[in-house]
């Protein structure tokens, strides 16, 4: 090792999905969303006037926080914006995880959690899910420096009601506990009702995945004017101008559209039930899905074999070879045409397998 390595910060890093780029690709392993942002996205790109460019964006993002206060029923001073939900979580860390007592969050769950808490040298205890992949309230009840999970969890897919969310916060009120909600639109209840009762309480959500904005990243924290205030203090000490014209502008557009924005959701939705019942006749076990993916698995394939032959069918899904969850496979949710394929895939898949069954059986 050389001298200066000595003091160089190493982390294991987050380990993204694939991004692949193949002309004929079925993307299901990134959970974006498979339809358009809103039709006033796509106007705003085109009326987009670079001239702007020069100047630097309104560091308190004040355009896209009047639309999202207007839209959830809060003060603006509530709202806090950052460059994807990735940039609000990893702010959260630091700005609000600084005891020595440690973190809690679940032991199968968003991925960046851990990394977070090492890079910025955060103590923290996984909290394992029970053997259904649920989170057990009741752990999170003990002496901690923080708390943070997802509601719906991921890559479980699963969520929690809304009294066992509050049951958390209200064991925890000595410290910020924070709901991270990126999936919520799809079927759970968000905890937004719960801000007036806890000041300690920061919800995240996203724009990547109900408003079909992944590529723009944009995310935002919703919280007491005391809690937002404490972020923009270390956003303001980090970098000023996060969010670019850009961004705000189409950011902006994307809120105003509620129609457009529950039509989408819909349509995900509807695609997501009818993914259940045919995974569930093509002998999938899966849970009950509040989300934009499915987590399946599959009594009689192995989750890695079955993932390469998708993928060398072009079909990408998310694999996790880690403990507890190295048999289930991650399905987004795609166009019915998409899904369509996927079943159709499966189907020779299974095809196979019992033609290969037999030949060892003979």
């Amino acid at each position: 090792m050389r001298t200066w390595e000595e003091n160089v910060r190493k982390v294991i890093p987050y380990t993204p999905g694939d991004q692949p780029n193949r002309p004929k690709m079925i993307k299901l392993n990134t959970n974006e969303n498979p339809y358009p942002p809103a039709p006033g996205v796509e106007r705003a790109l085109k009326e987009f006037r670079t001239d702007c460019l020069r100047l630097y964006p309104d560091p308190k993002a004040s355009v896209l926080a009047e639309a999202l206060s207007e839209r959830y029923g809060v003060d603006q001073e509530q709202i806090f914006v950052g460059v994807g939900s990735d940039d609000v979580l990893a702010l959260a860390f630091m700005t609000f995880f600084n005891s020595k007592k440690p973190i809690l969050f679940p032991d199968i769950t968003y991925s960046f959690y851990p990394v977070w808490a090492e890079e910025f040298r955060i103590p923290y205890e996984p909290q394992a899910l029970d053997d259904d992949f649920r989170i057990i309230k009741e752990d999170y009840y003990r002496e901690n420096g923080g708390v943070i999970f997802p509601n719906p969890n991921a890559p479980t897919s699963l969520a929690m009601g809304i009294s066992d969310v509050e049951d958390i916060i209200r064991h925890n009120q000595d410290v910020v506990v924070i709901v991270d909600e990126a999936y919520v639109d799809f079927g759970a209840e968000s905890a937004l009702g719960l801000l007036e009762r806890y000041d300690n309480l920061l919800i995240v959500q996203t724009f990547s995945k109900s408003r079909s904005m992944a590529g723009m990243r944009i995310g935002f924290a919703i919280g007491s004017p005391l809690l937002i205030r404490y972020l923009n203090d270390v956003k303001y000490s980090f970098n000023s101008y996060t969010m670019s014209h850009l961004a705000l502008r189409l950011g902006t557009e994307a809120v105003k559209d509620e129609v457009y924005f529950q039509e989408t959701v819909s349509k995900v939705i509807r695609t997501r039930e009818n993914a259940k019942k045919r995974l569930s006749e093509l002998g999938f076990c899966l849970l009950d899905s509040r989300t934009n993916f499915l987590f399946v698995t599959h009594p009689e394939y192995e989750a890695a074999k079955l993932y390469e032959a998708l993928k060398a069918e072009d079909i990408y899904v998310r694999y996790f070879d880690v403990p507890k969850i190295s048999q289930y496979l991650r399905i987004t949710v795609g166009t019915d045409e998409q899904m369509e394929a996927l079943y159709a895939f499966l189907e020779r898949y299974e095809a196979l397998q019992r033609k290969e069954k037999q030949v060892w059986t003979v």
